[in-house]
């Protein structure tokens, strides 16, 4: 492991940094490649699939010591053996291309998981991690000790954070606009890339529209991957963008760790209920055995935790559910997981139904349709998820939910939530998918009357043979 115990702050490369226009190089062809100046408005003609992946645990995340775009840094035993499980999730994708930072702990966890492919691997130094200036380095307690107002900028409001006349947030997000410009320009429909924790916040943040307030909200762990899906408009305009799935860890996302930096001190648990035998009717439908099943194995997930509190909606599905997590949680003595007794108290909240709205709108429930709602919709939609969430919000203030609750519903409903969580704009629910039987985790690391930190959506892997794989097809 490397250790420095007296190092001084390291600046990031200055004769680097004069330039973000940084010559883009390949694995295998040395010679520099010619960058296409594209935004993010611009259209496309055919869909595109890109998988973000950050990179393993690296000997600094290990010693606690603020990495920023230097190049000190290697990747742990633990790093190497994420990155091998980052692999195996990924190991049936047949990308186009590898775009990764040239960081060696970036540029190590990128070619495990490109294994033996034979498409090329570009090195853009665009993707590098933020550039903290003075502050790399250091380890967190010296960060705060020797830049005492600069680092306490830092942890409660880094959009607005200076260090050395530099807005380093700012800066961020700029570049990962330009990344985007190679990214999508590339003739390609299946795309990896890999990098780090604050470039992929913000590459993830600027496809979505998201600006540096979002910095921190939007969780990026180590190995974790996260899904944005590019579909072209037949009318020719910018393409619709979707964020499919959010941090899928290599472990359980119950498992903890720190939220923007701090101990989440209560999560809201947002569970799909399993499939029903006609997902595309908006009918109240009953679970059927692939629900059952799925619904099961998420139960089998949240013995992780001491559930005592379940939310659902009244649709006979999403009751299902919850009476599946509720029976398997009070199971927990007899399965061998918890020596103390486990009492759950289940309420449905009439605000979180939402197939009745959907029911008027007559609209074909497939991919893509909820940006294709119509205002009122939309409207009517946003207004009754506004109360949900708020609903959500004063019962987890007020009332002995433990660390955890856990909302079951439907897609729709949770989308929704997702977006009222981040404080979009109601039309903002068509940037998200779920699937049945998945789980997404919000995270209050300052109390549920402050902002919610998004740990994770559309998380499927607990779901074993069941789940829906990292790399469908678009």
């Amino acid at each position: 492991m490397v250790s420095l115990p007296h190092i001084t702050a390291i600046s990031p490369n200055r004769s680097l940094l004069r330039s973000f226009n940084r010559p883009v190089y390949t694995r295998r062809h040395d010679q520099r490649k010619e960058r296409t100046t594209m935004s993010l408005s611009s259209s496309l003609t055919t869909a595109k699939r890109v998988v973000l992946v950050r990179h393993g645990q690296s000997t600094w995340n290990e010693e606690g010591r603020i990495q920023g775009s230097s190049d000190f840094s290697v990747l742990t035993n633990k790093g190497e053996s994420q990155a091998d499980i980052s692999r195996q999730m990924l190991i049936e994708d047949s990308f186009d291309v590898c775009f990764t930072s040239p960081l060696k702990r970036s540029k190590k966890t990128a070619e495990i998981i490109w294994g033996s492919r034979e498409a090329e691997m570009i090195f853009n130094y665009d993707l590098r991690e933020i550039d903290l200036y003075s502050f790399q380095g250091l380890l967190k307690k010296e960060g705060k000790s020797k830049f005492g107002e600069a680092f306490r900028q830092w942890q409660e409001d880094p959009a607005n954070f200076v260090i050395d006349g530099h807005y380093p947030v700012r800066e961020l997000w700029s570049r990962a606009r330009s990344c985007w410009n190679g990214v999508l320009a590339h003739e390609s429909n299946s795309v990896l890339v890999v990098a780090h924790n604050a470039v992929n916040q913000a590459l993830v943040s600027t496809a979505i529209g998201l600006g540096t307030e979002y910095f921190r909200r939007l969780l990026q762990s180590n190995c974790g991957v996260s899904v944005l899906d590019f579909t072209p408009r037949a009318d020719g305009g910018s393409p619709h963008v979707c964020l499919n799935r959010l941090n899928q860890t290599p472990s359980s996302p119950l498992a903890g760790g720190s939220s923007g930096g701090k101990k989440a001190s209560k999560q809201i648990i947002l569970v799909c209920h399993g499939q029903s035998d006609n997902e595309a009717s908006t009918n109240d439908q009953p679970m059927n055995m692939l629900g059952v099943i799925q619904s099961q194995k998420t139960a089998e997930l949240l013995l992780d935790l001491r559930v005592t509190s379940i939310v659902c909606s009244s649709t006979t599905a999403s009751i299902e559910a919850a009476g599946v997590i509720s029976r398997v949680q009070e199971a927990a003595g007899c399965l061998g997981v918890d020596s103390v007794p486990r009492y759950v108290n289940t309420k449905q909240m009439n605000e979180l139904d939402v197939e009745d709205v959907i029911l008027k709108s007559n609209k074909d429930t497939q991919r893509g349709w909820l940006s294709q709602l119509d205002e009122e919709t939309v409207s009517t939609l946003w207004n009754r998820s506004k109360k949900a969430w708020k609903s959500l919000l004063d019962k987890l203030s007020n009332e002995d939910t433990g660390d955890a609750m856990v909302v079951v519903g439907s897609s729709v409903a949770h989308i929704s939530l997702i977006a009222q969580c981040l404080n979009l704009e109601k039309k903002c629910p068509g940037l998200f998918h779920l699937d049945a039987g998945s789980i997404s985790v919000i995270d209050f690391p300052d109390g549920p009357i402050q902002r919610g930190v998004i740990r994770c959506t559309n998380y499927t892997a607990h779901l074993g043979r069941w789940s829906v794989p990292i790399t469908r097809p678009v």
